[in-house]
């Protein structure tokens, strides 16, 4: 049998419906603006790093 929870816990908030919040789409530009400073340096790094290892490790 399951425990009941004792009266002086609290209660779970209420939640509200489920769904798209209103406005939840207007940071999509800023998303990816932010995506594409951060992520073009690092894959041009990654793609540096395996050029030069590749070089090291095979003459």
């Amino acid at each position: 049998m399951p425990p009941q929870p004792s009266p002086s816990s609290p209660s779970p908030p209420d939640l509200p419906e489920s769904g798209p919040r209103p406005g939840a789409g207007t940071h999509l530009p800023l998303v990816v603006f932010v995506w594409l400073w951060v992520g073009a340096p690092l894959a041009y790094g990654l793609y540096e790093l395996v050029r030069k290892a590749t070089q090291l490790f095979t003459g």
